[in-house]
């Protein structure tokens, strides 16, 4: 396979819904392709769901915070390369400094433990939509929805008092903000940190039934060390199911006979979840892994150093893994999908944003039989600003 630098990440996207084109004509004629980081460094693209796999499980390939180059822009510039994770900070850490940590958290997110969290999800789901009825005929559905059920599962999982959700909603939004300068998302997710940091300090004073109090009484871990993975719960777990419910919902607005099914069939809302995963895919500019040592991949050798891009959005629309893979289809086996990652470092915390989302959506249903956009669909502000995907606004209309 030849080695043509391709310019840096495309971004742009063509449709709401799907990925840069650039970017699916480079899977099918370049799986694996030289492209340049914002920086000037030259490394390597990854389009294919075989070859992000591999990647992803590979032990070669590091996610150690002082590794990392970014393949897009803050600000219009480079982000700068970072010093190594803090403790506690176990996403961007390697072998066993990062097994330490994720071994204390497996526990606390257990499937059994996440089925009990169900009644509750539940009930927080039917709160919100009694708000937004009585907000009717009509409601912005991010700020009613999407957003609070989300944060308010995790604050209550973690022992965040929900009053005070405000400041890291904000602060979250502004470090997930492209158009921001860096130094103002390094000065927002300093805050969120103050804000965990503070809080862990009170558990002691104040312990509850949560995580937080359940990681100090481990005993095995500093306050820093409880603080920084509270903190990484906190941001991802409102944040990313946030975002899904949101364009989700859009998503299934805008293919009104797979909707059409799911409300037919509610039993279809586990697939109808998968396949919005692997549709939507919204970690949308992928994840960035760099070479230890020297690797064969498709074909190629992978220098040691060398940063890998792992696009996960055009490869869970790979054809060789999906069949029409472009199309929306809720009847779909969509396992498979990479939506969550792959390997040591995929998301800990899947199986509460699976159940979240399927609680919220068949409730939403429901609730609504005639919701509908207020707004013709190409005015609904979407989130390409943003390193995580998803609309804005979500403005609907009800009876």
């Amino acid at each position: 396979m030849t080695e043509t630098l391709y310019p840096e990440l495309p971004t742009t996207r063509s449709s709401p819904f799907d990925p840069p084109v650039a970017l699916g004509v480079l899977r099918e004629s370049e799986p694996i392709t030289r492209i340049s980081f914002p920086d000037g460094h030259l490394g390597w693209l990854v389009t294919t769901h075989a070859l992000a796999r591999e990647v992803l499980a590979d032990n070669r390939f590091s996610n150690r915070a002082e590794l990392q180059r970014s393949p897009i822009r803050a600000g219009g510039k480079p982000i700068p390369r970072q010093p190594p994770a803090k403790p506690g900070m176990f996403i961007n850490m390697d072998g066993q400094d990062h097994a330490k940590y994720r071994r204390l958290l497996t526990g606390q997110f257990t499937v059994r433990r996440m089925n009990q969290l169900i009644p509750r999800i539940e009930a927080i789901v039917r709160d919100h939509l009694a708000d937004v009825r009585a907000q009717g005929p009509g409601a912005d559905l991010v700020e009613a929805f999407a957003l609070p059920v989300p944060s308010m599962v995790i604050c209550e999982l973690l022992g965040v008092p929900y009053e005070e959700r405000e400041s890291f909603q904000r602060d979250t939004r502004t470090s997930f903000t492209l158009t921001h300068d860096f130094e103002e998302i390094r000065a927002a997710f300093e805050r969120i940190e103050g804000f965990v940091a503070d809080l862990v300090r009170r558990k002691h004073d104040d312990p509850g039934d949560d995580m937080l109090t359940g990681l100090i009484e481990t005993g095995e871990l500093t306050d820093e060390e409880v603080a920084n993975m509270g903190l990484l719960l906190l941001v991802a777990g409102h944040e990313t199911t946030a975002n899904m419910l949101g364009i989700g919902t859009l998503t299934l607005l805008n293919h009104p006979e797979q909707l059409a099914a799911l409300r037919d069939d509610p039993s279809l809302v586990d697939n109808a979840v998968e396949e919005l995963m692997r549709y939507l895919s919204i970690v949308q500019f992928g994840t960035t892994r760099v070479a230890l040592e020297d690797v064969e991949l498709g074909g190629v050798t992978i220098k040691a150093g060398d940063s890998v891009n792992v696009h996960i959005p055009t490869a869970n629309r790979d054809p060789a893994k999906f069949d029409h893979p472009e199309e929306f289809d809720i009847h779909r086996p969509a396992t498979g999908h990479v939506a969550f990652g792959h390997g040591v470092h995929q998301c800990l915390g899947q199986q509460l944003a699976r159940i979240e989302m399927r609680v919220g959506f068949t409730a939403l249903f429901r609730e609504f039989p005639d919701l509908r956009l207020a707004v013709p669909a190409e005015e609904v502000p979407m989130r390409d600003d943003m390193a995580i995907y998803g609309v804005h606004k979500l403005p609907v209309a009800f009876s």
